[in-house]
């Protein structure tokens, strides 16, 4: 998780704090109850019209609970909009079927430089970007690319694995492992947002997205998933096979 990503996150807290807070008081009164339970009780016509209106106009703790539940509503909802908008925003320039796929370099496991020009056009790619090393779903998938290197080699394709670790983190996974295939270090994540891989839960997951890309440069398939790690692998065979 980015530095930005790290900022959303703590905003959203810091903000839902007293989003909470006065919602448990506004519902207490609502409910005329003194239990901060009554904050797990569902929504009902009555908080609406609680909400929006003015219920218990010469009740102070009302009146005092639903205006500070009101503004921190509405500051939520606000900066979630702006949240989505800023996302779609980036989103729209991202690497999708049909991009040429732009020229970039990062260090492999080794700590050599790998330019991607240097094999775009030449031969077909399978980029996969990944979360983390030696996680239990990167560590399937990475094995899974390892164990089927021989047909994507028949395939002429070259796998190029890409996360934010360390050269060094990932010398010991592809060591650990006997990884027989390119990682790279994409530490501050540059690489992963000029792709436009997307996030998960608030941007404390990195996604986990593979681009099929052809001889002539352009991707002609992406797979999406966080949760089936090794489909990834097998998605990506059945693409190369079917461009013969």
């Amino acid at each position: 998780m980015n530095i930005l990503d790290r900022l959303w996150l703590i905003i959203f807290i810091i903000l839902a704090i007293p989003l909470v807070y006065y919602r448990g008081l506004f519902k207490k009164v609502v409910l005329k109850t003194d239990s901060w339970t009554a904050f797990f009780k569902p929504s009902s016509v009555k908080d609406f019209k609680a909400f929006f209106g003015n219920m218990y106009p010469d009740n102070e703790n009302y009146l005092k609970s639903r205006n500070l539940y009101r503004l921190y509503t509405t500051l939520f909802v606000i900066l979630l909009a702006f949240f989505i908008f800023l996302n779609i925003h980036k989103n729209m320039n991202k690497i999708e079927i049909g991009s040429n796929v732009p020229g970039f370099t990062l260090p492999d496991q080794n700590g050599n430089l790998f330019d991607i020009t240097t094999v775009l056009g030449k031969k077909n790619l399978v980029i996969y970007f990944y979360p983390k090393d030696d996680t239990p779903g990167c560590t399937k998938e990475a094995c899974y690319f390892r164990d089927q290197f021989e047909v994507f080699k028949e395939e002429d394709a070259m796998i190029i694995g890409i996360s934010g670790q360390s050269v060094e983190s990932h010398k010991e996974f592809a060591t650990k492992y006997k990884l027989n295939y390119t990682l790279l270090s994409d530490e501050g994540n540059e690489i992963r947002k000029l792709f436009g891989v997307p996030t998960n839960f608030l941007g404390l997951l990195p996604g986990r997205v593979t681009y099929i890309v052809d001889k002539k440069g352009k991707v002609i398939y992406t797979f999406n998933s966080q949760t089936q790690a090794t489909k990834h692998v097998d998605e990506a065979l059945r693409i190369l096979k079917e461009l013969k």
